[in-house]
């Protein structure tokens, strides 16, 4: 059993947090590997849904999808319905056809500003990327390509700005960090700092208490 397995059986030893789902938000800097991660603890829940925040975000609302999100996705969940969201096509720089996220046990968001002050409130689990602002840029300058550079160059101001006002790592439960080999998952700020120890680490591995 591999770090990811254990948080997987983590998560679902959670109470739900969003109607009958225990919704987990994966938040960090653009390019830390918050895709990857999701993806990889997707496989070890068993295909767990992933809503990813760049279908909701527009190139004019890099910030602004709360409303969405909420209309679209928190509402249908916390009663426990089938949500339908539309995902922005940045080609052709519209919206396209519904996509359905079902009530799953455990759903996955993620993307920079998934631990926001108006989400956390839905939220089981915040799980922050461990990695630099100025590492994961650039990582994700490369992972783009030069085509991408002037989009790159408008991003790093919007996340900037956006999380100088509405920082989500102080308030995460655990701090991920990529190793070598797999994952290193250490108490976030919100567990250390609190009076209510919810992660324990056995093992380097995160428990519920």
């Amino acid at each position: 059993m591999d770090d990811l397995d254990r948080a997987a059986r983590a998560l679902l030893r959670l109470p739900p947090s969003c109607g009958p789902v225990r919704l987990v938000a994966v938040d960090g800097h653009a390019g830390s590997g918050k895709s990857t991660l999701a993806a990889r603890l997707s496989a070890a829940l068993g295909d767990a849904p992933v809503l990813h925040l760049d279908d909701l975000a527009t190139h004019e609302e890099l910030f602004g999808w709360t409303g969405r999100l909420r209309e679209e996705v928190l509402e249908p969940l916390a009663r426990g319905t089938v949500a339908a969201y539309r995902p922005y096509d940045w080609r052709l720089r519209r919206f396209g056809g519904p996509r359905a996220l079902p009530p799953a046990p455990v759903v996955l968001v993620e993307g920079v500003g998934a631990g926001r002050r108006a989400v956390r409130p839905h939220l089981a689990r915040l799980l922050w990327m461990e990695r630099g602002a100025e590492e994961s840029w650039e990582r994700g300058r490369r992972r783009d390509g030069p085509e991408q550079a002037a989009f790159w160059d408008g991003w790093t101001v919007a996340e900037t700005r956006h999380f100088s006002g509405d920082p989500s790592r102080p308030f995460a439960d655990a701090l991920i960090q990529e190793c070598r080999k797999g994952y290193e998952w250490l108490p976030g700020p919100r567990v250390t700092a609190g009076t209510d120890q919810i992660i324990t680490h056995r093992d380097g591995f995160p428990s519920v208490n």
